[in-house]
């Protein structure tokens, strides 16, 4: 199975309830065709770099995960059919320093400290006794 991060942005004209419909209806084609959801960052709705289709925001939405490369081609196929999402990219991770870096990305997702941090931490508090 292959590293990978999608992004997508969803029409800010939707209600709430519908703009999780769209998350876990993308979420659901992941783990339906054989994939594995580490984790997911939901950033919310943000205000666009250009206007899109007439839209100045858009629901901002990250999902790392990772597949076979069949599901990246459905996962592509349903976000251009979709008129509810604005722009989408799915990102691969190849190499193992990418792997590393995608590791990293969904680490700081979760909201795990990094390594550095702990270490600081503990010299902090070394310093503090």
């Amino acid at each position: 199975m292959r590293h990978y991060e999608t992004m997508f942005i969803v029409k800010p004209t939707l209600v709430e309830e519908e703009i999780k419909a769209k998350i876990d209806f993308f979420k659901d084609i992941i783990t339906k065709n054989g994939g594995n959801i580490v984790t997911c960052l939901d950033m919310g709705m943000r205000n666009l770099a250009y206007e899109i289709k007439k839209s100045k925001r858009g629901y901002y939405f990250v999902i790392y995960f990772q597949a076979e490369p069949s599901l990246v081609l459905e996962l592509e196929r349903l976000y251009r059919i979709n008129e509810d999402i604005l722009r989408f990219i799915v990102i691969k991770y190849e190499s193992k320093k990418e792997q590393k870096a995608w590791q990293t990305l969904v680490d700081r997702a979760n909201k795990k400290p990094e390594v550095k941090a702990q270490k600081l931490e503990t010299k902090v508090e070394e310093a503090a006794q």
